[in-house]
This record gives C-alpha cells, sequence and structure tokens, in this order.
C-alpha cells in the first residue's frame, strides 16, 4: 500500500457512474469500518452496495485504491466543514458552534467513517502520511489565520490554533471512534439522542465559554 493519497485512474464523467461510485463508497465505508482494511473482502463491499464484483474494479481498481478513496471521501467532508463554518466573515461563537454542530453530526451519522480514519492513524498512516503533511497542515494554517482575527478583535483569547483543532477533533470524534466505552459507562446498547445533545452542550460550553470570557472581560 502505498503513502500517497492519489485518486485512481476512473471511467468518464456521468451520472450513472457518480452514482455507482456513491453507492460503493458508502458501502465500503461500512464494511471498512466494521472489519478494517485487512478484514474487509471487495465480495462484501459489492454485496453491500449491490453491485456486481466486477463494477468496483471498473470504477476503483483494487481494493487499496478503494479503501485510498474512502479515506480522500472522508476528510474531503471533515475539510469542507471548517471551510464553510471557520472563516474570518462569521463571527468566532457562530463559527465554532456550526463547526461542533457538523462534526458532531457526523459522528453519529457516519461513526464508520471516523472509526476508519482513527485505524489507519493507528496503523502509522502509511495510506495517508502526505496528505497530512501538506492537505491538511495547510488547511489547519487557514484555521490559524481565521483565530488571529477573530483573537486582534477580541472574539477569543490568544490560544495555540493547532491544538485547539486537536481538542476539537478529539471530543467530537470521540462519539464514533469509543462509543464502546460511552455506551458501557452509560449502560445502554448504543448512545441516544439524549447522549449527543449532551456531548453537544458540554463541547460547547468548553469551547464557547472562552470566547464569553473574553466578551466578559471586555
Amino acid at each position: 500500500m502505498t503513502e500517497t493519497l492519489s485518486p485512481p485512474h476512473r471511467a468518464g464523467p456521468g451520472a450513472p457512474r457518480q452514482a455507482a461510485e456513491a453507492a460503493i463508497l458508502a458501502a465500503a465505508e461500512r464494511v471498512f469500518g466494521r472489519h478494517g482494511f485487512r478484514g474487509a473482502s471487495m465480495n462484501e463491499i459489492a454485496r453491500e452496495a449491490g453491485v456486481p464484483k466486477p463494477n468496483i474494479h471498473y470504477y476503483f481498481g483494487t481494493k487499496e485504491e478503494l479503501y485510498r478513496s474512502v479515506l480522500e471521501n472522508i476528510m474531503t467532508f471533515w475539510l469542507q466543514d471548517a471551510d464553510y463554518w471557520l472563516v474570518p466573515e462569521r463571527q468566532a461563537q457562530e463559527g465554532f458552534e456550526g463547526y461542533i454542530r457538523a462534526k458532531m453530526a457526523f459522528s453519529r451519522e457516519r461513526p464508520d467513517a471516523s472509526r476508519i480514519f482513527a485505524y489507519e492513524l493507528l496503523q502509522g498512516a502509511g495510506n495517508i502520511h502526505h496528505y497530512l503533511s501538506t492537505t491538511l497542515r495547510e488547511h489547519v494554517a487557514r484555521r490559524a489565520r481565521t483565530f488571529d482575527v477573530w483573537r486582534t478583535e477580541r472574539q477569543m483569547p490568544a490560544i495555540d490554533p493547532t491544538h485547539l483543532m486537536f481538542a476539537i477533533w478529539s471530543m467530537t470524534q470521540a462519539y464514533a471512534d469509543m462509543s464502546t466505552q460511552m455506551t458501557a459507562l452509560t449502560g445502554h446498547a448504543v448512545l441516544r439522542d439524549v447522549d449527543f445533545e449532551a456531548g453537544l452542550q458540554t463541547i460547547l460550553r468548553l469551547v464557547l465559554g472562552f470566547c464569553n470570557d473574553i466578551e466578559d472581560r471586555g
């Protein structure tokens, strides 16, 4: 498996192709999320997607290419959320709240995606190391510029931007990655609506608290 994250060669554009690729990616996300890369099979992904196995090879090539495409799809969604919410044109409280809500919704609706990403990191990020050190680093640098504007405008205190992003990612993605621990502690078979809402409100209070503190001292 390669260290770069580059899209495989695909068939030409068209709505049927896009629909087929979307179905395969969604199925692969669920199967990789359940079994990891090594435990997942192309046969199971084909059954989950409701397509013949040759179709997967036609659109994505190998299992490795499909896995990298799933990772790329996950990270594209995550980066889009931050690019939408954490921008200087917004107020800090609005931006943080919108982003945290989006991240919690992603962990709730697509827990397999978060687990795939976490598993990849635990394995040394061999498939996405280049992406992390280039695209994601540049993405966090853009967030740092936004936080600098908000700090200058006294909407938030001075705080290390990279570690702030680490903290938000850790808190929100835990509701997917650590859900087994959470259900054991809460005594429920699955996390309920009330659990996600309590988690959301707790994280918002922690993150927005330092914005309110600046306003109170202003």
